[in-house]
């Protein structure tokens, strides 16, 4: 074994006794990081009275990578734990989709399988949609996972673990069906955080040691083939450890939450006259459709859109909520990008934090 392969070897244990052993709930986190700040919308509300309370007080997690049209799909939660996202899921996708959860840690998925038949009757289900499989995120090629099967990916505040993003991404896109989508929520910084950080496995285990810095994470993103990263949502973290946050040395961390597609699009957004028309067809969205943070639509108003966006809508399982008008076969240049159209979080307001990764974002 090289050191590399040493050095992985070790982490993945570090996390794995971080979540399997030390954290016995929520409770016992050491920062603020790893815990949601929105409440919930309505929907996931109604759904998280049916989780089992056992399940709520093991859920770690940022945010709420839970898209909408996902009746029926499949879809791959990296990084499960508990089950509690994977649960929520299953009540999403409905009784003819599929959730799979991936965890390393085999005390997470002994313990999420628990809860399989509880969430299946509660759902009124005749058989579980719910699978769970102990694996690591960096090499989803060994889970025996059909290539191109997967609708869609979530994750909730996992993937900063990993010292290996890139393999992580990589194996996301050869799961993901062409315009299959990746929607999750992660921890990210404002600067590259010093080195010394990821030996501290309490600072790792909380989501702060390997967390990237947000444009270093684009960049590998596009080096896997998602060139356009769109952020839905983004909020600053408190720490709530004033130890741990003299280290980060004014370092600012933030939950975001990004969503990036398998299609091809360009690197640059371009202008090829396209205009795009909400439908008002989804009914928890029926008066407006927020793709990401700079492309909110209001239904039945014409918007222009660039070409990525254009084929985000209409190439993907939301073109049954667009009408996309224009066939985009002559070029008009670089597509004028607007001023962000959903209010930004108030924390964020003034910060002016992280630059341009796509269309307005």
């Amino acid at each position: 074994m090289n050191n590399q392969d040493h050095t992985l070897k070790r982490r993945v244990e570090e996390v794995q006794h971080y979540y399997g052993d030390t954290l016995t709930n929520k409770e016992d986190l050491a920062t603020n990081v790893c815990t949601v700040d929105e409440p919930p919308s309505d929907a996931i509300k109604a759904i998280l009275a049916q989780i089992h309370d056992d399940v709520q007080m093991r859920f770690y997690g940022c945010g709420a990578p839970f898209p909408p049209l996902l009746e029926g799909t499949t879809v791959l939660d990296l990084g499960c734990g508990s089950g509690r996202d994977c649960f929520i899921l299953s009540s999403l996708v409905g009784e003819q989709g599929k959730v799979i959860g991936v965890d390393a840690t085999a005390e997470q998925i002994a313990f999420a399988q628990k809860y399989v038949e509880h969430h299946c009757e509660a759902f009124g289900y005749a058989k579980s949609n719910v699978q769970f499989l102990q694996g690591q995120i960096e090499a989803l090629d060994e889970l025996g996972l059909v290539p191109e099967s997967v609708d869609v990916i979530v994750s909730n505040c996992v993937i900063n673990l990993s010292m290996t993003k890139a393999d992580v991404l990589v194996g996301m896109a050869k799961l993901l069906k062409p315009g299959g989508e990746i929607y999750f929520s992660d921890i990210y910084a404002d600067r590259r955080l010093t080195p010394e950080l990821k030996n501290d496995p309490l600072i790792v285990g909380e989501c702060i040691g390997d967390a990237m810095y947000f444009e270093d994470f684009v960049r590998l993103a596009r080096a896997a083939g998602f060139l356009d990263v769109r952020v839905t949502a983004k909020r600053m973290k408190t720490i709530a450890n004033p130890a741990i946050e003299a280290k980060l040395r004014g370092a600012k961390l933030y939950s975001i939450t990004l969503r990036l597609f398998k299609m091809d699009l360009e690197d640059r957004c371009e202008d090829y006259g396209q205009v795009a028309i909400y439908k008002g067809n989804l009914p928890e969205a029926a008066d407006r459709f927020v793709l990401d943070n700079s492309h909110a639509f209001d239904a039945g108003r014409a918007v222009p859109i660039c070409r990525n966006t254009a084929d985000m809508l209409s190439k993907s399982r939301y073109r049954t909520l667009f009408d996309v008008i224009g066939e985009g076969h002559r070029h008009y240049g670089l597509f004028q990008c607007g001023t962000p159209q959903i209010e930004p979080t108030p924390m964020l307001a003034d910060t002016g934090v992280f630059g341009p990764t796509g269309c307005g974002c």
